[in-house]
């Protein structure tokens, strides 16, 4: 059952971690889009928010929360033109209007410095929904690639806040790389694509390898770095490695637990410091949250690493800024 607090005295994690300043200016710039939207069949939603903001005259904050509760929770007899009785489902029909990019720093290893971002979709969602569930969500529905998109676009805007020394990472799938508007997207703004890296999420069927390849040609071409995964649930396989010959193979969470349980490089995984070498790939490591990880992912010679405890996600610019200059030496916390 979904329970909606009494008025006020609900604010979102992600909420709470941004800014007044920033937090006002992303509410007011997604409430804007919202009633912007001249589509007949989003008259409700229009007419909806626009009596939230009456009721909520001095926080706009709680009127864009109210409205997108109730936009994901109603019922299917309520409005035959609502997302949920539309061909859009909520998922893609909101995505621009409900995401926020957040930056997660990725540091060169041992030294600590911060060298680049990767960029994680947010969604402002009462239920704190993972943005995984989103995606899924929408993939399943056929528009997997529409709400990827969506989420590009605003990184894109955001990286363009990042210091100019730090390269962007952006998480795509092979479906939504197919999609002419990545490349539009990627060429067309005002972050360097040398500054660029593409990390493919999820599996790659074999049947569309070469598919793949030939679409990121062009972008490779123009500087955008590769980045695949050599670990996990939907580890890239040898042969696609090496026909893709990506810049950067990525160990996950799993690998780092085999690594500090056994001490040595996990068995399960031999062959990713093989291809990171045949392939001259740089190996990075994702997940670390303990100093043993942290330790184990420096003694096996991986050059990058990120994580909570090299730091957490944020979508405050501040934050952004404050990486320039910042480290996290091995030595200092061992």
């Amino acid at each position: 059952m979904d329970e909606s607090p009494p008025e006020g005295e609900h604010t979102p994690e992600l909420f709470r971690n941004v800014d007044g300043e920033t937090l006002r200016r992303q509410v007011l710039e997604i409430i804007s889009d919202v009633l912007a939207d001249s589509d007949p069949q989003k008259a409700w939603a229009r007419e909806q928010l626009l009596d939230l903001l009456a009721t909520h005259m001095d926080d706009p904050e709680q009127a864009l929360l109210h409205h997108l509760i109730s936009t994901r929770n109603v019922p299917d007899s309520s409005h035959e033109d609502s997302p949920e009785n539309s061909s859009e489902p909520a998922p893609a029909a909101m995505g621009k209007r409900m995401l926020l990019t957040a930056f997660q720093p990725i540091r060169q290893l041992p030294g600590g410095e911060v060298i680049g971002v990767e960029a994680l979709a947010r969604f402002v969602s009462h239920e704190g929904t993972s943005a995984d569930v989103w995606f899924r969500g929408a993939a399943a529905m056929g528009l997997g690639p529409d709400l990827e998109i969506a989420a590009l676009h605003l990184a894109l805007a955001a990286a363009g806040e990042i210091p100019s020394h730090l390269f962007a990472s952006f998480n795509l799938s092979p479906a939504a790389c197919a999609d002419p508007r990545v490349q539009a997207l990627m060429l067309g703004g005002s972050v360097d694509p040398d500054r660029m890296v593409i990390e493919i999420m999820g599996d790659i069927a074999d049947r569309e390898l070469a598919a793949l390849a030939a679409v990121l040609s062009p972008l490779r071409q123009h500087g955008v770095r590769l980045a695949v995964d050599g670990s996990g649930p939907a580890a890239t396989s040898a042969k696609q490695i090496l026909h893709l010959l990506p810049d950067i193979i990525k160990v996950d969470r799993d690998f780092l637990a085999g690594a500090v349980a056994s001490g040595d490089r996990p068995a399960a995984s031999p062959f990713v410091f093989a291809l990171a070498e045949q392939t001259g790939a740089t190996l990075s490591a994702e997940g670390i949250e303990s100093r043993e990880e942290l330790a184990a992912v420096v003694e096996l010679g991986i050059a990058r690493g990120q994580g909570y405890l090299l730091g957490r996600p944020s979508v405050d610019p501040r934050d952004w800024a404050a990486w320039t200059g910042d480290t996290y030496r091995v030595e200092d916390h061992g």
